[in-house]
């Protein structure tokens, strides 16, 4: 079980959108609703009920956890606290390329593209 899942359904779960949740997660809307299909499948259980938009009424929640997601909850928080944290990735800070290559230097000769300074 990846931890962004859960991350994801905690989000879900807190939110009742799926646009709430996917701004809150810092995600697009389609990864928040692939996380809650994977966990759900791997899972075996329907998490979260989804309500048609013609019976939301204004202000209410399009999304409510089933049983089974109320259930799961406590323990997909406790797993999210007890992970550890992601590990800082590799690598410094990138150079934009100029568009040109570099072109090899000759000894005694000014270097290309660069002017020389008059008096």
């Amino acid at each position: 079980m990846d931890i962004d899942w859960l991350k994801h359904f905690l989000a879900i779960s807190d939110e009742s959108d799926y646009s709430r949740a996917a701004n809150a997660a810092h995600v697009s809307r389609a990864t928040i609703q692939a996380s809650l299909a994977a966990l759900e499948a791997e899972r075996g259980e329907q998490l979260v009920h989804e309500t048609e938009p013609a019976e939301v009424e204004a202000g209410a929640p399009s999304l409510t956890l089933t049983p089974a997601g109320i259930a799961f909850r406590p323990e997909a928080r406790a797993r999210v606290a007890a992970a550890p944290p992601p590990a800082p990735k590799a690598g410094g800070k990138a150079k934009a390329s100029k568009g040109r290559g570099r072109a090899p230097v000759v000894k005694g000769e000014p270097k290309p593209f660069k002017k020389r300074q008059g008096r």
